[in-house]
C-alpha cells in the first residue's frame, strides 16, 4: 500500500464489519462469522481500499496507486483482475453474481456492501455460533441468495425422502394389483 493508504488506514476505525464478515484492520485478519478467511496479501488491501469507498467506482488506476509503488514495473491491470478474482473467491462471489465487488466495464470496481466500522469489536454471539444458532446480526446480513441457499438445503432431504416412498407405494400398489386384483374379480 503506498504510504497515504496506509496513513488513511491507520487513522480508521480498528475493525469493520459487512455481511457475516468482520475485519480486524490492527491484526489484518479478515473473518467469515467465527472463522478466520486466508486473505493476506494485495487481496486483503484491495478489500480495505474499496470498503473505504463503499459504494463509489474506485479505478484501476487509483487501485494501482494504493497497492503498488509508483515505481514497480508490473502488468497493473492483470494483477489488479487476479487479485479481484481472489478476493471475491474468498468472500463467495462472482463476476456474473457479485456479492460485495461490481466490476464496472471499462472503469473499475466498486464495494457494493454495506460496511459498518468501529474501534470497538462488534458484538459477536459466540456461544450461538457454538450451538450451532445464528445470531440476529448474521442473520439480517446474510444476502438475499445466501438465505435462499440455506432454505432451500433444508427441504432437499426430506423431499427425496418423500419421493422415494411415493415410488416405493406407485410399485406396491402396482404389484396387488397384477398379483391379487385378477383373483378377486373371480
Amino acid at each position: 500500500m503506498g504510504t497515504d493508504s496506509l496513513h488513511e488506514t491507520a487513522a480508521s476505525p480498528r475493525y469493520v464489519r459487512f455481511g457475516p464478515f468482520h475485519i480486524d484492520r490492527q491484526r489484518q485478519q479478515v473473518y467469515r462469522s467465527n472463522s478466520k478467511l486466508r486473505l493476506h496479501g494485495k487481496a486483503y488491501q484491495l478489500l480495505l481500499v474499496l470498503i473505504e469507498k463503499q459504494g463509489e467506482i474506485v479505478a484501476r488506476e487509483e487501485l494501482k496507486q494504493a497497492l503498488w509503488p509508483a515505481d514497480t514495473p508490473i502488468d497493473y491491470v492483470a494483477n489488479i483482475t487476479t487479485t479481484v478474482g481472489k478476493l471475491r473467491q474468498a468472500l463467495g462471489g462472482s463476476t456474473e453474481k457479485p456479492s460485495y465487488i461490481e466490476t464496472i466495464p471499462r472503469k473499475g470496481y466498486s464495494f457494493i456492501g454495506e460496511a459498518e466500522f468501529s474501534d470497538v469489536p462488534f458484538p459477536q454471539a459466540g456461544w450461538l455460533a457454538a450451538a450451532g444458532a445464528q445470531s440476529v446480526d448474521d442473520a439480517s446480513s446474510s444476502t438475499p441468495s445466501e438465505k435462499a441457499d440455506s432454505g432451500s438445503r433444508k427441504w432437499i432431504t426430506p423431499v427425496i425422502v418423500g419421493l422415494i416412498l411415493a415410488g416405493i407405494l406407485v410399485g406396491a400398489a402396482t404389484l396387488w394389483v397384477a398379483r391379487v386384483a385378477p383373483q378377486l374379480s373371480h
